[in-house]
């Protein structure tokens, strides 16, 4: 069956099969060569996900892949069987935007593609093959950058490089096994029986006709120099030293050559055996003949693939030292033996000091024993390995930096290599210490008017005793606001509050401490399923929830004293659903007739800041608003943690 994607080529669809399977790659198992160019593909690209993709006649293989999950996809919803007919790279910067692929289920659902770049894999002669790619759940209007498409470009290159190799590989093994079975067939073998003593040469027809000699005369035997005039001229000498040597030495000979016959230049290995008279004179010299013409010219193949990989390496080499970033690799125990051009930049210190252990005396005394110790547990375990610690600059100063390292494995999932990189980070940390600072400062600021409120208060209850009561209310309700504070306040690893790991029962406890009752029973019932709950999300749910208790203190359930509210939380599945239900308050007599700025906060902390869904239920026996937020709205830090980030 013919596609349309492939019926705009020159290549009929039978041929371009015929060619892709000559590389006898389809459905082999995962291999390191091709799993670490896809995964350098991906960092280079900072994408997601990226693939080795093969067209085949229904699917798209993947020979190897990041992120996607999948070994294969239905060739009809296949971006790479766009790509590899083009000539220049298929960039797609909104799959959602562009009409080919909008309603493409690889967009529409799981894995969400909207950005792909596509740079196509073709054969030697021409054949369109598949597709190296990289992949984004989010749209990229800009594209790739130059340098990430020159990447692209070189990874590519190289990915036909290793598909070369392994066809070169292939065939030249197809070959021994059909020069075996024509050995054992006696297929394109001629033997021969060399008299010395008389130079006559008996051989049979095979050998003739090889030789190019006259069947007939070969039969009956012809002085070994009219054989030897087809010897190609640049292999004759040789072939007579081989001779000689045979004769001489253990009584084995064996040489390689060419032969000219009728303008073809063919190879022969010729291999025969010494017999000797009772004097030690040599007597006899049969053998046989074997034409490896084919195996030649794949040696030869295979010594052109292999001087072209190495070029693509020494590319690799040189994309790799035009990287911004600190660039190394190691063995699989951890010895460094790769830096690239920036490493030594940065560091001032002479090539190939920092090899094997040396590295670590780059680092700050302080940060040398927790960097080891992170190291040892990748090593151990295979875990990526992220760090940020300081460098020694060749200005002598040490900078922040930031280290990341995966492990490849092989086919068996043992480590055969770790790739790493190094990026300066130190204005970042010094921006984020600022900003630390300010913040710290900030709090304090706001700490100290809470305390002074509170003195304020404490201060006037004792010149009017009989606003006691009020005044410790009052004062218990400041406490609570201010330690409610703690959690929203923003935080960096340093200045993260020290009240201790929290809930969202907990935090929501402590926000509604300030609307308990006169005796401090609360007035917001708090039940259902629990959930780890961190500051990354307490603005967003503190100024959804402080709005709702104030709107119920002004005009709803909690106006009233015998007024309370319900809220429920639930985890189902992936969503956590928190239901807020006022009773026993003022009779609600319909939406109201506008909204106000609270309300429009609230709804943008739940939709624009959580991702979730916000719905407002005006009944006449109280307010109810369901909140619809994704599980892991509530503790983004962990679940960027569980995500691999």
């Amino acid at each position: 069956m013919n596609h349309p994607e492939v019926e705009c080529s020159r290549w009929d669809e039978a041929d371009r099969l015929a060619a892709l399977n000559r590389y006898g790659v389809l459905d082999t198992t995962p291999e390191a060569a091709f799993d670490d160019l896809a995964n350098l593909a991906a960092r280079l690209c900072d994408a997601p996900m990226a693939a080795v993709s093969l067209v085949d006649a229904e699917r798209q293989w993947f020979k190897a892949e990041v992120g996607l999950g999948l070994p294969q996809t239905p060739r009809p919803v296949s971006f790479c069987a766009h790509a590899m007919l083009g000539d220049q790279p298929l960039i797609v910067t909104d799959a959602e935007q562009d009409g080919r692929f909008a309603d493409n289920p690889l967009v529409t659902g799981a894995p969400h593609i909207r950005f792909y770049a596509g740079y196509p894999l073709k054969s030697p002669e021409g054949a369109p093959l598949g597709a190296l790619c990289v992949l984004d759940h989010r749209p990229r209007p800009e594209g790739l950058t130059e340098l990430q498409a020159t990447a692209m470009r070189t990874l590519a290159a190289q990915v036909m490089t290793q598909l070369e190799l392994r066809r070169a590989l292939l065939d030249r093994d197809r070959s021994e096994k059909t020069a075996q079975l024509a050995i054992e067939a006696s297929a394109y073998v001629g033997s021969w029986d060399w008299d010395i003593a008389s130079n006559r040469v008996v051989a049979d027809e095979r050998f003739a006709r090889m030789y190019g000699v006259d069947p007939v005369a070969a039969r009956d035997g012809a002085p070994i120099e009219v054989f030897r005039g087809s010897v190609h001229p640049d292999d004759a000498d040789r072939l007579g030293q081989d001779i000689q040597r045979g004769l001489d030495d253990e009584g084995i000979f064996i040489s390689e050559y060419r032969l000219v016959v009728d303008g073809q230049e063919r190879w022969v290995l010729a291999r025969g055996q010494v017999e000797y008279d009772r004097s030690g004179a040599a007597v006899r010299l049969p053998g046989v003949a074997v034409d490896i013409t084919k195996r030649k010219q794949i040696e030869t193949d295979l010594a052109a693939t292999t001087r072209a990989l190495s070029e693509s390496e020494t590319r690799f080499r040189i994309l790799t030292d035009a990287m911004p970033q600190m660039v190394w690799s190691t063995l699989p125990d951890g010895f460094h033996d790769y830096y690239n051009a920036r490493w030594y930049e940065f560091t001032g210190v002479p090539v190939g000091s920092t090899d094997g252990e040396g590295w670590n005396d780059i680092f700050h005394p302080e940060d040398q024993q927790r960097a080891w110790t992170v190291w040892r547990h990748s090593l151990a375990t295979g875990d990526p390995y992220e760090i940020e610690y300081r460098l020694k600059h060749h200005s002598g100063a040490y900078r922040w930096t930031l280290g990341r390292a995966v492990a490849i494995h092989d086919d068996e999932g043992r480590i055969t290599r770790w790739f790493g990189t190094c990026t300066d980070i130190d204005e970042l940390k010094r921006l984020e210490q600022g900003r630390e600072l300010v913040s710290q400062e900030l709090s304090h600021r706001i700490k100290n008017i809470f305390a002074v409120v509170a003195a304020l208060v404490a201060l006037s209850a004792r010149q009017y005793p009989e606003a006691k009561a009020f005044s410790a209310s009052l004062r218990t309700r400041i406490a609570a606001l201010a330690r409610a504070h703690e959690f929203v306040r923003p935080h960096t690893e340093t200045s993260r509050t020290t009240i201790g790991a929290t809930t969202l029962h907990t935090f929501l406890a402590d926000l509604f401490r300030a609307y308990a009752d006169e005796v401090g029973l609360p007035r917001v019932i708090i039940d259902g399923d629990d959930a780890v709950f961190d500051d990354q999300a307490a603005t967003s749910v503190a100024l959804l929830f402080h709005e709702l208790a104030t709107n119920a203190a002004k005009y709803g359930a909690l106006s009233d004293k015998a007024g309370t509210v319900l809220l429920n939380t639930t985890r189902d599945e992936d969503r956590f659903i928190l239901t807020w239900t006022e009773r026993d308050g003022p009779r609600v007599e319909g939406p109201p007739t506008r909204s106000g700025f609270g309300s429009s906060l609230a709804t943008l902390s739940v939709q624009g800041q959580l991702g979730g869904k916000l719905d407002r239920q005006w009944n006449p026996d109280g307010l109810k608003v369901i909140v619809d937020l994704p599980a892991t709205a509530l503790s983004r830090r962990r679940a960027a943690i569980s995500g691999g980030l």
